[in-house]
């Protein structure tokens, strides 16, 4: 890793955490840090459970723990469990809790307007187009590729958004009855793997990777759910199937699709994928790929 860029980032979090005041014991001039008032605000006005707010905000159940209790003592959120699953607790706003999170809310709306005040016009919009580009960058840095199996809620949820998807942007439709849908033991070690990205412990993305004996490897289902498209899932997606590809032996990587996905098309050409004649009956195919892959890539072989 580049010395600079890390010593980068770190000026870029000490001007941050200064600027916002997440140094202070009294977030927004309020009687509590700022790990309180960002879980006070993600329990929101439906409520939330606690392992979903755990894996939003990416903390320890201990110290959610700890920050529950101190608003529960404040009088801010009620935390109870369901009565369907008491293992499974529910965290809501109390009346002064909303009250609470609707002030943090404006003196928040304060703070950005503090910080954009001094600024000109040009300014203004350079930073705001900067924190965009680092808001998408660090979102996407947050994303998690693991190897689960077809059959696990998240990844049916994401196979089931699918073929939704594809049955409204392919001119015929779609039905999986008909396509050349791996068998679900075609996705698990040692046939296969199936990958699913989580965005804050949601699934927003998965990829199949079949390992036939005796032939090449291919991409199976890959797709990534419309609001974390623009973070590099598609390519993150490639670079990790090519490289566990790679990892048992395999030197080509295939893949087909419908001429109805051109984005995904393009990523395939940039990947170095090529053109070849149609190696399968798949009847939704238009477009039929192979890359040679003799070597390790960089990136996620490690992990997941």
């Amino acid at each position: 890793m580049d010395r600079a860029q890390i010593e980068q980032v770190r000026r870029f979090n000490r001007t941050v955490t200064e600027r916002v005041g997440a140094l202070q014991d009294r977030y927004l001039g309020r009687d509590r840090p700022i790990g309180e008032a960002r879980l006070l605000w993600e329990v929101g006005e439906q409520g939330r459970d606690v392992r979903r707010l755990r894996e939003r905000l990416g903390l320890d159940s201990g110290y959610v723990s700890r920050l529950l209790r101190s608003l529960e003592t404040a009088g801010l959120v009620t935390v109870e469990p369901q009565p369907e699953d008491r293992r499974v607790r529910t965290v809501r706003l109390t009346d002064a809790g909303r009250a609470e999170r609707a002030l943090l809310d404006r003196r928040s709306d304060e703070l950005a307007s503090s910080l954009l005040e001094p600024l000109n016009d040009a300014q203004r919009a350079g930073l705001v187009a900067a924190m965009a580009e680092v808001d998408r960058l660090l979102t996407a840095a947050t994303v998690t590729l693991d190897a689960i199996d077809p059959d696990h809620p998240d990844a049916q949820h994401c196979l089931r958004s699918y073929f939704t998807e594809l049955q409204e942007r392919f001119e015929t439709g779609f039905d999986p009855a008909r396509s050349l849908l791996p068998d679900v033991g075609e996705l698990r070690p040692p046939h296969g793997l199936f990958l699913i990205a989580r965005l804050r412990g949601e699934p927003v993305g998965c990829a199949g990777l079949k390992l036939p004996p005796g032939a090449p490897a291919e991409i199976k289902r890959m797709w990534v759910a419309p609001r974390a498209r623009g973070l590099g899932l598609g390519r993150r997606f490639l670079t990790e199937l090519e490289a566990r590809a790679v990892l048992h032996g395999r030197d080509v990587l295939r893949l087909d699709t419908n001429k109805a996905l051109t984005a995904a098309i393009n990523l395939y050409r940039s990947q170095g994928f090529q053109e070849v004649s149609a190696f399968n009956h798949e009847p939704y195919a238009h477009h039929w790929f192979e890359k040679r892959i003799t070597t390790t890539p960089r990136g996620e072989a490690s992990r997941g």
